[in-house]
């Protein structure tokens, strides 16, 4: 059996998919690295929503997905911008996922890290958006989850300089009851973000970012940067003080980054670990052996799509993790909070199809087929 995919310029192509299905075991946690799926929400496809509407979730999938997630041993990073935080689900909705997949967490034994921003508000003063951090704070602590510090659009906008950050984030971990990590999401991810602690010059932002961490080193685990720069994140893991973990956001470099290098490596805490969860659990395992070339072997083929659903504008990369999750039977539907299911291009999702069923990361090759022809079929492609 052949499907026709259409391409950018308008052309079909014959593709044979595999018919072979995969399969990866679930798996005990990990033992060299800490690594976190970034999981993304399902959306309730009954719900009568407009795209500006408070998001509707189908909590039975959503937690189903993160249960998958750590069968296989991954922790799951939770509303995150991943789960469309900023970009269709509110803090009301963050709220509700958080303290659900807490309960799930603990539930299961599994690991869980949560977003904590100032997305509540739309600006304000810096007492103002401290306030709002505060507020998220103490909903992921009582939850009993790890704590994310998250960029802020609100602190983007109303800081006049570095000494705004190094304030508000000092007062934010003096007062913070666990270590947390600090996320350093790049403008590629969210364009409101430009100029992040205080310069849009990325080596005075980075000696910023540094400052806050040496200032409280107790209480920071971990920073995430999502710089798309793997060798600025090598720099800047070498300055971390002992004991502070970087964990790669780099949708683009994990590979090299999570292998690491003589002087280290960084753990991870990845979107693309949505998609590629099992498969991604299965490379650390056989890193956890010593075997970075195994582990290589199994990873570095998956940048190709990594790269594909990260492609600019790269804030969009969600509409394809969903799609693979559809594709590979985690949920019913092909539907995302705020509409997002139409942020991508026929095109850009026929690829996407294509690169993860080579892969092989589909359960059920067949099922996976027949929805994608079914999507097609919707566009005016038929056979």
């Amino acid at each position: 059996m052949t499907i026709q995919l259409p391409s950018a310029d308008g052309s079909l192509r014959t593709y044979e998919p595999r018919t072979e299905p995969s399969h990866v075991s679930p798996g005990t946690p990990f033992t060299s690295r800490t690594v976190f799926s970034a999981a993304h929400v399902v959306a309730d496809p009954y719900a009568d929503v407009s795209p500006d509407s408070p998001a509707a979730v189908d909590w039975d999938a959503t937690l189903a997905f993160r249960r998958h997630l750590w069968s296989h041993g991954l922790g799951v990073a939770e509303a995150m911008d991943t789960a469309q935080r900023g970009m269709g689900l509110d803090w009301a909705g963050a709220a509700e996922l958080i303290r659900r997949s807490a309960a799930e967490a603990r539930s299961v034994g599994g690991r869980i890290a949560c977003g904590v921003g100032t997305d509540q508000i739309a600006g304000g003063s810096l007492a103002e958006i401290r306030a709002a951090y505060e507020e998220q704070l103490a909903v992921v602590e009582e939850s009993g989850a790890q704590p994310i510090l998250m960029a802020s659009r609100a602190l983007a906008a109303a800081a006049s300089g570095p000494e705004d950050y190094l304030e508000v984030y000092g007062r934010l971990l003096r007062q913070s009851a666990e270590p947390v990590i600090l996320h350093w999401l790049g403008p590629m991810f969210d364009p409101a973000l430009e100029g992040y602690w205080g310069s849009a010059d990325l080596d005075a932002a980075t000696d910023t970012f540094l400052e806050v961490v040496a200032a409280h080193p107790d209480k920071v685990d971990g920073i995430k940067v999502s710089l798309l720069d793997a060798r600025r994140e090598i720099d800047l893991r070498r300055r971390l003080p002992r004991g502070v973990r970087c964990y790669t956001g780099d949708d683009f470099h994990y590979p090299e980054l999570i292998a690491g290098d003589d002087q280290g490596f960084s753990h991870a805490l990845l979107g693309v670990f949505d998609p590629l969860g099992p498969l991604a659990a299965e490379a650390v395992r056989v890193l956890d052996t010593g075997d970075t070339a195994g582990f290589r072997s199994l990873l570095d083929p998956t940048v190709e799509l990594a790269r594909h659903l990260f492609q600019t504008p790269t804030r969009f990369y969600k509409t394809g993790v969903v799609l693979l999750a559809w594709l590979a039977g985690h949920q019913s539907h092909f539907a995302m909070v705020g509409g997002l299911q139409s942020a991508r291009s026929l095109p850009h999702l026929a690829r996407a199809y294509e690169l993860a069923d080579v892969l092989g990361l589909f359960p059920d090759p067949k099922l996976a087929e027949e929805r994608m022809k079914n999507l097609l079929s919707l566009y005016g492609v038929t056979p």
